[in-house]
């Protein structure tokens, strides 16, 4: 049998950052999705041209992301966002459109949604059929530059050690079609049901890698090596390891801090290894494990920490681990944006702050998504009233 084709991994520069953050688009009077992306997308480009590669089109038409470029600082990437986010809110002001980031939206029907006219996504739709089609689910995800690629599998191992720790603080998607589902991110759910989705395999050396994408290849899983949609996964076009575990948060203020707490870990990680220690690992049933309790309690899971199966309270650990992590966020100049973590564990996460919400006497889910398109509004993070929790 041939060896596997060499995949390169691009220069990088080290602990730089790209963010996606996918956006919702909504109705203002009625709540639901509205399917107008190309609207939004033409606008954007007629009223700003040169910047609009910050924001593209995704898979359906109810949605936008907003796209970073290269940035050397997470405040960086915060004004590249709220360009990004100025322009999108100048443009869909005339349509009736706001816009919100959550990890689904509360109450429409995912057989109502369009999908976009493009090639990828027709292909993506027709393997995938009636799950393909399910996937109204919104995410954000963070790359960070790795300047060695000898660095890039062992800090994605370690990665899945607090992969659901991510996915806990950024839970924000507690309904589907209407439905309370009684779990804090059912989009984490959802989308690893498509066959190259969910949780990565771990690999020991590169050479396991390319085998792998080679066979991905061979069989016809993939056409191209960007289809494997794993939650932790090598971008070798950019190297960047890209976490794409959380779910679309409502505020960029929780979108920095998530993006914050990617990038220390990120570093923290190479660092040791600079240092010549071993990183942390867990058995994929652990990790497996994790991400399921992190889906299904959140803010109230708890979460093995060790390989030995020593357990933690998913908030006692946020909080020990932004201890360990803060000379890193000195040292990377996002000391702010971590200490919001903290903020998350107080206030609650996205999905608390919907599901109280809907608790309210008389409320509905059109009162969840005017919840959400405040907050992004305002960038605060809001309790039921509408009062600032932060």
């Amino acid at each position: 049998m041939p060896a596997p084709a060499r995949i390169p991994v691009a220069p990088s520069a080290r602990s730089t950052l790209g963010v996606e953050w996918e956006l919702l688009l909504v109705d203002s009077d009625s709540g639901q999705t509205r399917q107008c992306a190309a609207a939004v997308l033409e606008a954007v480009r007629d009223a700003e041209a040169v910047h609009s590669p910050g924001v593209v089109g995704e898979l359906l038409q109810n949605t936008v992301e907003l796209v970073t470029g290269v940035c050397s600082s997470v405040g960086e990437a915060r004004a590249d966002l709220q360009a990004s986010l100025d322009r999108v809110r100048a443009a869909t002001a005339s349509m009736r459109v706001d816009v919100t980031g959550a990890g689904t939206h509360p109450f429409s029907r995912w057989e109502e949604q369009q999908v976009t006219d493009a090639a990828r996504y027709s292909t993506l739709i027709d393997r995938t059929q009636w799950w393909g089609r399910q996937m109204t689910i919104y995410g954000m995800h963070v790359h960070v530059g790795i300047e060695s690629a000898d660095k890039i599998l062992p800090i994605t191992n370690a990665l899945l050690t607090e992969a659901a720790t991510l996915l806990a603080l950024s839970a924000s998607s507690p309904y589907w079609q209407g439905e309370a589902t009684r779990y804090a991110s059912n989009r984490s759910l959802l989308f690893q049901q498509l066959p190259t989705a969910g949780l990565p395999y771990q690999f020991d050396a590169w050479e396991q890698y390319e085998s792998y994408v080679q066979d991905m290849l061979t069989m016809g899983v993939i056409d191209t090596i960007s289809e494997i949609r794993w939650d932790i996964r090598p971008v070798p076009a950019f190297g960047t390891i890209e976490v794409r575990v959380a779910d679309a948060m409502p505020t960029l203020r929780e979108v920095m801090a998530m993006t914050a707490l990617v990038q220390c870990l990120v570093e923290d990680f190479s660092s040791r290894l600079d240092a010549g220690e071993g990183l942390p690992r867990f058995h994929p049933w652990q990790v497996a494990e994790n991400k399921w309790r992190a889906a299904r309690y959140g803010m109230d899971a708890i979460l093995v920490v060790g390989a030995d199966n020593a357990e933690e309270l998913v908030t006692d650990h946020v909080r020990a681990l932004l201890a360990r992590l803060a000379p890193v966020a000195e040292r990377l100049g996002c000391a702010a944006e971590l200490a919001d973590i903290a903020l998350i564990c107080d206030a609650g996460a996205s999905y608390q702050r919907q599901l109280a919400v809907a608790a309210r006497e008389g409320a509905d889910g059109r009162d969840v998504v005017r919840h959400l398109v405040t907050e992004t509004a305002q960038d605060r993070l809001l309790g039921p009233d509408g009062a600032s929790l932060a």
